[in-house]
């Protein structure tokens, strides 16, 4: 890592483990799908391995606060870094984002400030940064070019993990839920240098899962880089942007990989599969990384035998208000026992007394 403050900014973070999916990869005839369960980390999300580097560089810098625009995870991270470490930390966030995402950065000792767009958000930051000399753990330019280049090499260590983890073997694939790409570029920078070490054979395929799709779109035709396009509203709210970075699709460019536009739809299908299926509940713009190969098997873009790892970034409990979509009202228990059987029949579809 570009760090060498001793000791570093740590809460942990990292060494996560990475589970076969068994049961959806026999469904989807994919014997080798794979999952990096990032829930586990301090902060319940990835945002941990950029931030205890980001963060360890601003103590490296001198800085005495610490800045960030995010909706929810990032945020959080920063803050909870930010404490370990000391340093105050202003988030400019959206006034969109659901309660339980402000209640998790404002605890950590942030002060947590609401804008109306996320130009706005930026444009305050950008004053922060260069006025007072505030330390960035995200970008703060339009359009977006991706976060502290410090903190995005903590993900090469996600990269180092799974190699190791299948036997100092490649995956074929790595699905990853893609905004502005740190996450995703930073894996593939990891992978390339583990493959320029001799430790892996192959460079995996990068595949971004994006609701709006500028990187697939700018794959389609040939841009230079990606231009915006058309947003909207998503339930994977924390991806849901409608630019793309030039650092993304560089990643997919040279790992072959693609751009994968998905739907609320398809997010909430992704999302009760890996929860009721395999026992792992993640935000909805977590399970985009599974709706995007959900969609790519369906299009028989993915081999049987490929091996396929897709990030799961965050946990459910971020954004517990968008499962309810999916979800039945809890009933009320009767007192009378068979009374509880024929309500789970009924409310459940369970026939449990035979």
């Amino acid at each position: 890592m570009p760090v060498t403050a001793d000791p570093p900014v740590t809460l942990g973070e990292g060494a996560t483990p990475l589970i076969h999916l068994e049961r959806l990869g026999r469904r989807l005839g994919l014997g080798r799908l794979y999952a990096k369960d990032e829930s586990r980390n301090p902060t319940w999300s990835y945002k941990d391995r950029l931030c205890a580097v980001a963060v360890t560089h601003a103590v490296e810098s001198g800085a005495r606060v610490v800045t960030i625009t995010s909706t929810g995870n990032h945020g959080a991270s920063t803050a909870a870094y930010a404490a370990r470490a000391g340093l105050a930390c202003v988030i400019f966030t959206l006034a969109s984002v659901p309660e339980t995402m402000k209640t998790l950065m404002q605890a950590y000792g942030a002060a947590v400030v609401a804008c109306p767009t996320p130009e706005s958000r930026w444009r305050l930051m950008r004053q922060g940064v260069e006025r007072l000399g505030w330390y960035p753990t995200s970008g703060f330019s339009v359009p977006p070019i991706g976060s502290n280049p410090y903190g995005i090499e903590g993900y090469k260590t996600l990269a180092y993990e799974v190699a190791e983890e299948l036997g100092w073997q490649a995956p074929d694939l790595v699905v990853v839920p893609s905004a502005y790409s740190d996450g995703l570029s930073g894996i593939a920078k990891g992978m390339t240098e583990l493959h320029a070490l001799g430790l892996i054979k192959t460079i995996p395929r990068m595949v971004a899962a994006e609701p709006f799709g500028p990187l697939a779109h700018a794959l389609e035709r040939g841009l230079e880089a990606p231009a915006p396009v058309e947003g909207g509203d998503s339930v994977a709210f924390s991806i849901a942007s409608r630019y793309g970075t030039y650092q993304g699709l560089a990643a997919l460019r040279a790992s072959h990989g693609i751009g994968v536009r998905i739907t609320d739809e398809g997010v909430f299908e992704a999302q009760r599969a890996l929860a009721r299926e395999e026992g792992l509940f993640v935000e909805p713009s977590s399970a985009a990384a599974l709706t995007a190969v959900l969609q790519l098997r369906h299009r028989k873009a993915i081999d049987p035998d490929e091996v396929v790892v897709v990030v799961l970034t965050s946990g459910g409990l971020k954004d517990p208000r968008a499962s309810r979509a999916w979800l039945p009202a809890v009933p009320a228990a009767p007192d009378d026992f068979d009374a509880v059987l024929a309500l789970l029949r009924a409310h459940y579809g369970l026939v449990l007394d035979r």
